[in-house]
């Protein structure tokens, strides 16, 4: 596996992007890795290099550098300062680095206008669905799992661009998920199939918010292996690998 850094300008400053590739093969097509609340920690990292290992490219922006963080497994004794790092995101601020995210992918041997798939955990559930709507022609599927403002009534709720997102999407929902308001899943789910999207919404029985992710004390090791199953399952179906 090789991992690389990388300082990507935007409009608003400079993102790190930690960014994985298989040893041994040429990607032809790569993932974006939405993180969640906690950030850039080594856990992660090791999921990232997973998703690489299986033939893709990945990148794994830091998304906390408008706020100068990068988050890390203190955060958890720390709410208030997650709190904070997490209001320096928001869905129009993270297309526009998804923009420049596409760009440096160009950039890449091999890599240039290749499909792009994106997952998204905790916060960055609600950024992948909004880069598959955003980004349709390029951005051919995408994953959220125990994300959280999927549908709302704020005005840029992902739900919204169901009628855009094109590629498939697939949403792991916790069952006890505190981040999630009274009928929001079910709200999603109705924009999805009012929009006929190529879209599967499961719920994940007995688990809580931030399941999926090594190192915290409510991650479910068989649940997260399940969800390890649809994800790569969705991106052997529409990333050439």
């Amino acid at each position: 596996m090789t991992a690389t850094t990388h300082q990507i300008r935007t409009e608003e400053g400079t993102v790190p992007v930690y960014f994985f590739a298989p040893d041994g093969q040429k990607p032809k097509s790569a993932i974006l890795f939405y993180m969640d609340g906690l950030g850039i920690r080594q856990a992660l990292l090791d999921m990232a290099a997973r998703m690489a290992s299986h033939g893709y490219a990945v990148m794994l922006p830091n998304l906390y550098y408008r706020a100068g963080g990068a988050g890390g497994d203190d955060l958890m004794q720390d709410r208030d300062r997650m709190m904070q790092l997490v209001m320096s995101v928001n869905n129009a601020g993270t297309m526009n680095d998804t923009k420049h995210l596409l760009a440096f992918l160009d950039s890449q041997p091999g890599l240039a206008g290749a499909k792009v798939a994106c997952v998204g955990y905790c916060m960055g559930g609600a950024l992948s669905l909004t880069a598959v709507g955003t980004y349709g022609d390029r951005i051919t599927a995408a994953a959220s799992l125990h994300g959280a403002r999927l549908a709302t009534d704020a005005p840029d709720s992902p739900h919204l661009l169901a009628p855009r997102m094109k590629g498939e999407v697939y949403v792991g929902v916790s069952e006890i998920d505190p981040y999630l308001v009274e009928g929001e899943t079910a709200r999603l789910d109705a924009a999805l199939k009012d929009a006929h999207a190529n879209a599967t919404v499961e719920i994940y029985p007995g688990v809580q918010h931030g399941f999926t992710v090594p190192g915290i004390p409510i991650y479910d090791r068989d649940a997260s292996e399940h969800h390890w199953d649809r994800i790569l399952g969705l991106f052997g179906r529409n990333l050439p690998h």
